[in-house]
């Protein structure tokens, strides 16, 4: 099993909106950077997620997925009408990828960034590194347990 961590915009998608999907399952959809594509690519049913977030008021983890469906093309890609479109990928050069992620828990509150930033034991976390702005990293086992820890104080 392996653990990452998927940030989303919540005026985009939030957790309440994977929430209010059938099944509470949605394909990750969108992702237009090449390294954050291969993290999901080696993504494997199973495999557990912290749902993260970004660019609003307070940032930081507000639940968790499980990844319920390996990385398969990102149709959204080659669909001229999507805001996701990318001129270069068809069915025939699909390009990108997507999985299909479950919710799995909704946090009492979230896990701040600043409560990451200042856990001495997080010091090395991708997701803290500076200029990082990928939307989909690994994270270490440690990680995912120190993390939860902070979730059910």
């Amino acid at each position: 099993m392996a653990y990452w961590l998927f940030k989303s915009e919540p005026a985009s998608f939030s957790i309440d909106d994977l929430a209010a999907r059938p099944g509470q399952t949605e394909p990750w959809d969108g992702v237009r950077n090449f390294q954050a594509r291969n993290f999901m690519r080696a993504m494997a049913p199973g495999d557990l997620a912290f749902f993260y977030h970004s660019s609003c008021s307070v940032p930081g983890i507000v639940g968790e997925v499980g990844i319920c469906r390996a990385a398969y093309p990102d149709f959204t890609a080659w669909d001229p009408a999507n805001h996701h479109h990318d001129p270069r990928a068809s069915a025939s050069n699909p390009i990108w990828s997507m999985v299909d992620v479950v919710l799995r828990a909704r946090y009492p509150r979230p896990v701040t960034l600043a409560q990451l930033k200042a856990c001495p034991a997080l010091s090395g976390m991708r997701l803290l590194a500076r200029g990082n702005r990928l939307s989909v990293l690994p994270v270490t086992e440690e990680e995912w347990h120190t993390i939860r820890a902070l979730a059910h104080r």
